[in-house]
This record gives structure tokens, C-alpha cells and sequence, in this order.
């Protein structure tokens, strides 16, 4: 059994900062990717960005430059900082992690229960 459990979102007024955390917890052997995607109402799922196990990260084009994701492999856990908010970054927030359970070769797709992000005055 594999949890991935969300915490930090909020409500917050546009141009302010919020921080999002995500740990990983349970039968994990090892994780490769980690990240973050987002769920606008009445829109499809979108990546926000991710992180791989040796550093390298990749954004989305509406984030760049106002978010930075991070992790630490230690904690099994995944940050994501986010300045300068946007009214359009309010969505629901889900991490995501790509990981390998109890020594097993295969990898897994997994998806925490999502934490909301209001940004308004």
C-alpha cells in the first residue's frame, strides 16, 4: 500500500505565496519521478511540474519563472513554492509520483487526493 498525502493549500490574495507538500509513504522502494499537476474547474488535468530523482525539473510554460519544485529523496517528499499568484492558478493541486514498491522491478503511477489553491482578493 502506497499513500501520497498533500498538505498547504489555501486561500491566498493574488501576487502572495503559498508552499505545497507531499510525502510519499508506505510500500516505496524507490521513486523516479515526482510532480505536480492541476485541475482548473471545468478543465482537464495539467501538468505543473516535475522533478526526477537526480534533480532535473521540468515547468509548464505558465508557471516558469513563479514556481520552483523541489524534493527530498530522504523524506520520500516532493515541495512545490509558489510565488507571485496568479487569480488563473486557483485549481485543485495533485502530486503525483512514478515509483517502484517492495523491491519490485515494475513501476507505479500514483496520485495524492489533491489539496485546493484559491487565489483571490
Amino acid at each position: 500500500q502506497v499513500q501520497l498525502v498533500e498538505s498547504g493549500g489555501g486561500l491566498v490574495q493574488p501576487g502572495g505565496s503559498l508552499r505545497l507538500s507531499c510525502a510519499a509513504s508506505g510500500n516505496v522502494f524507490s521513486i523516479n519521478l515526482m510532480g505536480w499537476y492541476r485541475q482548473p474547474p471545468g478543465k482537464q488535468r495539467e501538468l505543473v511540474a516535475t522533478i526526477t530523482s537526480g534533480g532535473k525539473t521540468n515547468y509548464a510554460d505558465s508557471v516558469k519563472g513563479r514556481f520552483t519544485i523541489s524534493r527530498d529523496n530522504a523524506k520520500n517528499t516532493v515541495y512545490l513554492q509558489m510565488n507571485s499568484l496568479k487569480p488563473e492558478d486557483t485549481s485543485v493541486y495533485y502530486c503525483y509520483a512514478r515509483l517502484r514498491r517492495g523491491g519490485g522491478v515494475l513501476e507505479y503511477d500514483y496520485w495524492g487526493q489533491g489539496t485546493q489553491v484559491t487565489v483571490s482578493s
